[in-house]
């Protein structure tokens, strides 16, 4: 147990003299991840429910064909592809070929209504 810490410690003596800047770099990004999974898991603010924004599509299925079904069930897989759909296609203006122009108003419009639990 005593060389084990002798050696963590030689080790954390090491880099602190002899910095390596590819071994900070690492360590940062490895901070950095860490840090964005804590603050995932203790975020306490209010956030948007996927199934919400699918569940409200869901009543406006009869003018969406198959293949659009199918495409909004993939935007609303997760908030974070939400979030990017809106963004692209809601915010920016940008068509997609995958939805009608009524239908992507309709899912604009939708997830407008959520658009502050992003």
């Amino acid at each position: 147990m005593k060389k084990l810490l002798i050696l963590i410690v030689a080790g954390a003596l090491y880099f602190h003299f002899y910095p390596n800047e590819e071994l900070n770099h690492w360590l940062g990004e490895q901070k950095a991840a860490v840090l964005g999974y804590f603050s995932e898991a203790t975020d306490t603010q209010v956030r948007l429910n996927s199934n919400k924004v699918y569940k409200d599509l869901s009543r406006n299925f009869a003018s969406f064909n198959s293949q659009e079904q199918q495409y909004v069930a993939e935007i609303t897989a997760s908030r974070e592809t939400v979030k990017s759909f809106y963004q692209q296609h809601c915010i920016n203006k940008k068509q997609t070929p995958k939805l009608q122009r009524d239908n992507l108003s309709k899912v604009c419009q939708t997830i407008n209504q959520y658009s502050s639990l992003l």
